[in-house]
């Protein structure tokens, strides 16, 4: 069964969800992106561990964190050459898993890689500030960095009301980019997860919407549950 939203899906960002929802996008990401690599590159999972602490009362709450990267590398030399990193909650709302997401970023950099970013978290600060000056308003970004071009970005947006976008992936310097379709990875995953038995459609997301999405909401899930 589909997702009753046209893109993301606001109802993933919960604290019990998300972990099994970001482990199942990265995997189905890794599935739509092998046949493209073809013998040039070998791509494979990785995974960032953290730890981070918050306060609680008179106490301090631990938590472990695992997340999923997947690396693009040359088969000859194993030079990294494109890292693919989606963004958790934990990396925009707590300075520990901020800290461990920008350091995997400024490891890439060192390493000359390309960078490609996917935020589909409402909540939080933003883990890239570029100005958006002259751009439209967007809740989910992909924002692709090239290796050539460092201090470049190029941002693929998408609405909460809107599908996901496509966007250009790139991979070695001589190479043509690929093209993701980061809706058909949302979809792949949202079925294979079984996330439609999972969410209560009935109470609102924890995520905390405008009132205008809000509206939104409420209007697009009663349309789905008179059909």
């Amino acid at each position: 069964m589909p997702s009753p939203f046209p893109g993301m899906d606001p109802y993933l960002e919960d604290d019990k969800l998300w972990p099994v929802f970001h482990h199942q996008f990265v995997s189905c990401l890794y599935q739509i992106l092998l046949p493209a690599l073809m013998d040039r590159y070998r791509a494979r999972v990785v995974q960032r561990h953290y730890v981070t602490e918050q306060a609680l009362f008179t106490s301090v709450v631990r938590e472990e964190h695992t997340e999923e990267i997947i690396e693009i590398r040359q088969r000859n030399d194993s030079r990294l050459v494109t890292l693919i990193d989606a963004v958790s909650p934990a990396n925009k709302l707590l300075p520990g898993g901020r800290q461990a997401y920008l350091a995997r970023r400024q490891e890439g950099r060192r390493e000359n890689a390309g960078l490609v970013e996917i935020d589909l978290v409402l909540q939080g600060q933003p883990t890239l500030e570029y100005s958006r000056d002259g751009l439209p308003d967007w809740d989910y970004a992909v924002t692709v960095t090239r290796a050539t071009q460092p201090e470049r970005y190029e941002i693929y947006t998408a609405t909460l009301q809107k599908r996901l976008p496509r966007f250009r992936m790139p991979l070695a310097a001589d190479d043509r980019d690929t093209v993701l379709d980061l809706q058909a990875a949302f979809a792949r995953c949202y079925d294979q997860g079984g996330f439609a038995s999972l969410i209560d459609y009935k109470r609102d997301p924890q995520v905390k919407l405008g009132e205008e999405d809000r509206s939104w909401v409420a209007e697009l899930l009663k349309q789905q549950k008179a059909r």
